[in-house]
């Protein structure tokens, strides 16, 4: 038998941060965001000889264990060892053997939420295996424990919920970890024409999120006033995009962009930089209306809304920072699981 799963990465359209205590717990975060055709997969092949093999394809490792009820968490193998002990801990209540090969379609520090839709995938491949009675908020919310909890990495709350349900969602985040997810029912020709209009830059360049995200939560702890009514903007910026594209008016999207962009940087220091400046200004020049970085910032990649026919003078523009446009379309699906 093989078990295999793959969840979406996402695009954080508007209201990414508020997703992220203590904001949350204190003032409530409202965040649009939707997956696209990009994923983190995950392959699960039962063994028998008391082993346990880790393959993370996309980064050339592999380690090889013996099959214990909790393995030692180490930073190259956080988020497969992670997921196993609490898969452990909490459903199985003996050690497995098996092989796991994970794979993700972008870059660790992407801003596309690629860690955190891995620990999805992987959840989603040892439920499917084991047969575990979870829905989609039970694998979310338990894949935001793991990740945030258990393994002390720093982030929100969107990223695992994205990958797990799909689609273009509008969430809110509550205190207690309460989180409502609305599935927006978008008319097509507005998706294509979003799709047609928003380019996705990668800037080749990553950065660790965690670092800015904890500056964030600082700033918020510490009544940094500026931070904090950045962050009120971000909220309002993500119900004036949710009416926006599900009443067809496109053309305000880069324009509130551009408004959420302005309140991002202001949320912690090193979201932007001199070189993420520069391509911004440039975009605009050839013709954007308006962009953000996807995730917590500092690098990854750039989305920029570009209407008309712009979107071909932005990448003739683009091309001297030597980054990559990439190809995606929007996905409705979220977790998928299968067995063979």
């Amino acid at each position: 038998m093989i078990v295999r799963s793959r969840a979406p990465l996402r695009l954080g359209l508007a209201g990414g941060g508020t997703d992220v205590a203590p904001y949350s717990d204190l003032y409530g975060g409202y965040v649009l965001n939707a997956t696209i055709s990009m994923y983190a997969y995950a392959t699960l092949i039962p063994r028998s000889d008391g082993k346990i093999v880790f393959r993370l394809i996309d980064r050339g490792l592999e380690r090889t264990f013996d099959s214990v009820g909790k393995l030692e968490v180490d930073d190259t193998f956080a988020i497969v060892e992670g997921v196993y002990n609490r898969i452990v801990e909490e459903f199985s209540k003996e050690p497995l053997s098996f092989e796991l090969v994970t794979y993700v379609d972008a870059p660790p520090g992407s801003g596309l939420g690629g860690s955190s839709t891995l620990v999805v995938a992987v959840v989603g491949a040892f439920s499917e295996w084991l047969g575990l009675p979870l829905g989609e908020y039970d694998i979310a919310k338990l894949a935001y424990e793991i990740e945030r909890v258990d393994l002390g990495m720093k982030g929100g709350k969107q990223d695992q919920y994205a990958a797990t349900f799909g689609g273009f969602n509008f969430m809110e985040f509550y205190n207690d970890d309460k989180v409502i997810v609305n599935p927006l029912r978008i008319k097509q020709d507005y998706i294509n024409e979003m799709q047609f209009n928003l380019l996705l830059f990668y800037t080749g360049t990553s950065r660790l999120s965690s670092l800015i995200i904890e500056r964030q939560v600082k700033n918020v702890e510490g009544g940094h006033v500026a931070s904090v009514e950045a962050m009120h903007r971000l909220k309002e910026q993500a119900v004036k995009m949710k009416e926006a594209i599900l009443m067809g008016n496109l053309d305000a999207i880069g324009e509130i962009l551009a408004f959420g962009w302005k309140y991002k940087k202001q949320m912690a220091e090193g979201i932007t930089n001199p070189v993420i400046d520069e391509i911004y200004s440039e975009a605009i020049g050839a013709g954007a209306v308006g962009g953000k970085l996807s995730g917590a910032g500092g690098g990854g990649f750039m989305m920029l809304y570009c209407p008309g026919v712009t979107r071909y003078a932005v990448i003739d523009a683009l091309k001297r920072f030597g980054g990559e446009f990439r190809r995606y379309s929007f996905t409705s699906e979220g977790l998928v699981t299968w067995k063979m």
